[in-house]
């Protein structure tokens, strides 16, 4: 029956989600359940798109990448695809009439992946940050709002924002690695072979300017939306402080991370903020 292929393409996202992101994971956990597999649905096909161009080193990335997003086209127009995680994503692109022009978005970004290196111009950079996370969350707000285009419009700046935000954060925690294995620098304003203070300072302010406009948008949220959200919030803020403290030489050289007991006690606290309504 059709239906159980479905729902085993919606356990590969879950699956997905959770062995590669435990705080995604988490903070999906927190979501209404009528929402959850919708965006196990999103993050499941990022995540195969951004594998390719990341870790496939032994294969053709360019072949691999290409097949990919033909059977992504293919899936969206049948409505149906042999390849669980697309089948999935194509359910939750047409409940929410997720606008095609995002996917492009971000399939153009995880492209760039394949050969860039450097993001030398803000426009460059930016036009990266767009396709590769703004996106994301404009998909993921579709899913929040459920197809409302005036709750949408309102919250889609604080989306794009919050997007950025997580993008970033990952992008300075993972230095070393992006630098080292990927050779690729995704900052146009810091010299990664020559990570200093100042230049740090810059990136970590730019960030939070990001979360700030951000929350505002998780203020706005539905119900079944905003404590999930807040919760990634929470988590990502939290690792933005600890690389605040630290210093530049040291995140050149480590991958800094919240222990997971931190961020269980996050959770607890974002819980009681979210029925104290602090947020």
């Amino acid at each position: 029956m059709k239906s159980i292929f479905d729902k085993v393409s919606y356990d590969c996202s879950k699956i997905t989600t959770e062995s590669y992101s435990t705080s995604f994971a988490l903070a999906t956990k927190m979501l209404s359940s009528s929402i959850r597999a919708d965006i196990y649905n999103i993050y499941g096909f990022v995540r195969f798109a951004d594998e390719i161009v990341d870790s496939f080193h032994a294969y053709n990335k360019t072949n691999l990448f290409n097949k990919f997003e033909a059977d992504l086209k293919i899936a969206i127009v049948e409505k149906i695809s042999l390849n669980p995680i697309l089948n999935a994503f194509q359910h939750t692109f047409h409940t929410y009439d997720i606008p095609f022009d995002l996917v492009e978005s971000f399939m153009k970004s995880m492209r760039m992946d394949l050969t860039k290196t450097a993001y030398k111009t803000e426009e460059e950079y930016k036009e990266y940050i767009y396709g590769s996370a703004d996106v994301v969350g404009l998909m993921c707000l579709k899913v929040f709002v459920k197809g409302d285009d005036v709750k949408f419009n309102q919250l889609k700046e604080p989306a794009m924002a919050l997007g950025s935000a997580f993008q970033k954060v990952n992008f300075l925690r993972d230095l070393k690695a992006d630098f080292e294995d990927l050779n690729r620098a995704y900052f146009p304003h810091a010299d990664l072979t020559e990570l200093d203070e100042t230049s740090k300072k810059l990136i970590i302010d730019e960030i939070k300017n990001d979360f700030q406009l951000g929350k505002k948008g998780i203020l706005k949220l539905p119900e079944e939306a905003k404590f999930g959200v807040y919760t990634a919030y929470k988590y990502y803020y939290k690792l933005l402080q600890k690389l605040e403290k630290t210093p530049s030489l040291e995140i050149k050289n480590t991958r800094i991370r919240v222990p997971n007991y931190q961020k269980f006690g996050l959770l607890a606290k974002s819980y009681f903020n979210y029925k104290l309504h602090l947020v």
